[in-house]
């Protein structure tokens, strides 16, 4: 294969973002040969702005049974994601999607299982993990620089969401439309980042809050404490009715501390290890030495070209994708893991309990009593865009 044909599923916000670069050739050897929307508006702009040459489907199944394309790119609503992947490798495609990886560990688990039957290229759209700042934080931490892990704490509480938002579409924050708030919409990539940082934790005790700020039915205020296996502990803390947030990740390790505060990185390095200090010091009272280091990360990042770039490599020259699809699942279970903790006011042991959780969510869809209207108004998704 020269050229990769690549077609969109979802033509709206970030589908008609993705059509942007893919239909301006910023990609070589890719050619943007068809998008499927169910909005016959949506279609109709893209005809009109790539041509007629573009192809243009109303239905997935269309799409797929016309063979017009070689990859996909899926940019639907969130629960729509695992279906039209696993249908996308039953017809011998590759499969690049949007995040979330979906809204439930144990459907994600099921693409997953697609994708490796399959052979095909499978990658996820975690651009922030070509950000140098979050490549150097975790080359420290992997590289043992940082010392074991003692504490992480994450404050990205800076994205804030008018009404107006929410109000755009009938499907946004609703457990059947969306599947949550916050933590399924907004910090996909904040809880990738944590976990590709930090690791995985062993058990999760979080403190979701349901429409506190918005009159929404999902959460828009979580406060999550989370254990290592390790003993090391970790704080996350978001939401999208806070203004001026903050936006902050610390990690604290046996050899000192790093600090991003969304302009830079410092990493306060201790002279001797923290541990061999508090057992051999003979003064009371007294701290190791430490160094306040600015970490330099220089060069840009953080957008959805350099990946979708990276997924074209890797269906032409076998290169491997900068985030492989499966890794979608982990941030996933954190989430998940965060609402079950919540719903059942209980520490929540990973992996998660998938079926208790699948339950929990269809009682929450089932006895909804939550009705909203759209506005219909169109939204320039590119000023929500961000390397951090």
């Amino acid at each position: 294969m020269e050229k990769v044909r690549i077609g969109i599923i979802g033509y709206g916000g970030m589908g008609s973002s993705h059509g942007d670069y893919l239909g301006k050739g910023e990609i070589a050897n890719t050619e943007l040969t068809a998008i499927c929307d169910v909005d016959p508006a949506r279609l109709k702009a893209g005809r009109e702005k790539y041509g007629e040459g573009l192809k243009v489907f109303e239905n997935a199944d269309a799409f797929f049974a016309a063979k017009a394309v070689d990859a996909v790119l899926i940019a639907t609503p969130h629960y729509f994601h695992p279906p039209l992947a696993i249908k996308a490798f039953e017809q011998g495609l590759h499969v690049m999607t949007e995040k979330p990886a979906g809204v439930y560990t144990k459907q994600v688990r099921e693409m997953n299982a697609a994708a490796a039957k399959s052979g095909k290229v499978f990658g996820i759209m975690f651009q922030m993990r070509t950000t140098p700042v979050y490549q150097k934080m975790r080359e420290l931490v992997s590289s043992g620089e940082l010392g074991e892990l003692r504490r992480s704490v994450f404050f990205c509480t800076d994205w804030f969401r008018s009404q107006c938002y929410y109000d755009s579409g009938t499907w946004r924050a609703t457990w059947g439309g969306e599947g949550g708030g916050v933590l399924i919409n907004q910090c996909p990539h904040s809880l990738d980042i944590w976990q590709w940082t930090s690791g995985m934790p062993r058990r999760v005790r979080a403190f979701c809050s349901f429409g506190k700020r918005h009159n929404i039915e999902v959460e828009d205020d979580v406060t999550a404490y989370v254990e290592y296996a390790n003993g090391a502990t970790g704080l996350f803390v978001t939401t999208t009715g806070e203004a001026p947030g903050t936006y902050r990740y610390e990690l604290s390790g046996d050899r000192g501390k790093l600090v991003f505060d969304n302009t830079k990185l410092m990493f306060y390095r201790t002279r001797v290890s923290v541990a061999q200090y508090t057992r051999e010091s003979t003064q009371a009272f007294a701290t190791p030495e430490s160094w306040a280091c600015e970490v330099p990360t220089g060069g840009s990042g953080g957008n959805h070209v350099t990946v979708t770039r990276a997924f074209i490599g890797a269906i032409l020259k076998g290169t491997p994708p900068i985030v492989g699809g499966e890794e979608g699942i982990r941030s996933l279970e954190l989430s998940n893991a965060m609402h079950l903790s919540t719903w059942t006011d209980a520490w929540v042991d990973l992996p998660i309990n998938e079926e208790l959780y699948l339950s929990k969510l269809q009682e929450k869809i089932k006895n909804s009593k939550f009705k909203k209207t759209a506005t219909g108004q169109t939204m320039d998704f590119s000023t929500s865009f961000r390397a951090t």
